[in-house]
């Protein structure tokens, strides 16, 4: 093994301009891939003569690189394209294939500049002629080499991060979808605002849920949901059981079967067993102040009427989906809504949040003691006066940690 003198720790590069000082805190490892001797042995004086500081090791064939790529990564690769085991291009493609996290410099010979060339075209970041290499210019390559290859890591990180925000933003869309109305010329006139706010921990998505669909005949549905847990495969479940929804509703399927097929689809693409899903929906008829709720496992709801009242409704409900699968029923629960009326469903992120010092949560009664406190406002300001006053208490604990979904709606 050949082996360059290390600094001691802490200690700077000698004075004079040396381009080898921004290295000062760290001294970059190399690993010399040379068969021969002769060339390992100009490799090593490259390295003593050189400004900048560098930690070497030689090993002998591509075999033995491997075996060294499979313990550490080193910050450079020096690579002969003449081993015993590996000639020209291949050897670079072998390094590529036991780890993509090295800087790789080519060692050419005097008529291989084509190659050298031909290398760096296959993903190397640079190339060397053997016997042509003052000291300055080989820690020169072998620093910017490794700064190269540290940019193109960072172009495709980006490039990964640009992607999932691509990702992000298309589930998110399936998340928060546009309500489908037709208009008040089917009998019912109902004005809807929607909130959607992730929790802290999630980057724009959670498993919260909702939709709003009206059929041809003026039937408007409503929907709202949330699947335990958190993460994208939460977040897929969610936009699924949403998507399916709507596409059961449309299809004409009655309500009662409609949770039912919910929870079929649920079990069978939910990724853990003790995943579930809690929901309510609800639907009104044209020219009819009844509303018809199903609800499964989902906190109630508020009611807020004409009079500026403020009450909390909560219908008998079946289980969250996923529960007792094949066993639930949910029934069909009817209650009036007068004119000027508003329904403001959640999910329950919007009430567990600790208030306090302690471990007290807001809870539905400190949810509802909000609501009461503001009933004159407009549907929008109500709403998001809601969620503000619900972040605001939970500050001191951290804020609202869970993801919370908001609908609220009103009918004329």
């Amino acid at each position: 093994m050949v082996t360059s003198q290390p600094r001691a720790a802490g200690t700077t590069s000698p004075a004079h301009g040396d381009p080898g000082e921004v290295w000062h805190w760290r001294e970059p490892s190399v690993l010399l891939v040379e068969d021969d001797p002769g060339d390992a042995l100009l490799v090593e004086e490259l390295v003593a003569d050189s400004s900048l500081k560098m930690r070497l090791r030689w090993v002998r064939s591509m075999a033995d690189a491997r075996a060294v790529l499979a313990q550490e990564t080193p910050d450079c690769v020096l690579l002969d394209l003449h081993l015993p085991d590996a000639q020209g291009l291949e050897a670079v493609s072998q390094i590529q294939l036991s780890t993509d996290q090295v800087a790789v410099v080519v060692l050419t010979g005097l008529a291989e500049e084509e190659t050298g060339l031909s290398a760096v075209a296959a993903g190397a970041q640079d190339y060397l002629v053997k016997g042509r290499v003052a000291p300055d210019l080989f820690g020169r390559a072998v620093r910017y080499a490794i700064q190269r290859k540290q940019a193109e890591q960072a172009a495709v990180a980006l490039q990964a991060s640009q992607m999932q925000a691509q990702e992000n933003a298309r589930l998110e869309r399936g998340l928060l979808p546009r309500p489908l109305l037709r208009g008040d010329s089917t009998g019912v006139d109902i004005d809807i605002v929607a909130r959607y706010r992730p929790g802290r921990s999630q980057a724009l998505l959670g498993g919260d849920f909702y939709d709003i669909v009206q059929s041809t005949e003026g039937t408007v549905a409503a929907l709202i949901g949330d699947v335990s847990g958190h993460g994208p495969d939460e977040a897929a479940l969610g936009v699924a059981l949403r998507i399916a929804w709507r596409t059961l509703v449309l299809s004409g399927v009655p309500a009662p079967e409609q949770v039912a097929r919910l929870e079929e689809i649920l079990v069978a693409e939910r990724a853990r067993t003790e995943v579930f899903a809690t929901l309510t929906s609800l639907t009104v008829a044209p020219r009819d102040r009844r509303v018809r709720i199903t609800r499964a496992g989902h906190p109630g709801m508020l009611l807020r009427t004409p009079n500026r009242r403020v009450d909390w409704v909560e219908v008998p409900a079946g289980p969250a989906l996923g529960v007792v699968p094949g066993q639930a029923r949910w029934p069909i629960e009817e209650i009036d809504v007068p004119v000027g009326s508003g329904m403001v469903l959640f999910t329950d992120g919007l009430f567990e949040g600790y208030v306090g010092r302690g471990r007290e949560r807001l809870g539905e009664e400190g949810l509802l003691r909000l609501a009461r406190e503001m009933p004159e406002l407009e549907p929008e300001t109500f709403v998001d006066r809601l969620i503000e006053r619900a972040e605001h208490l939970a500050e001191g604990q951290g804020g609202l940690d869970d993801d919370v979904a908001v609908l609220h709606l009103s009918w004329n």
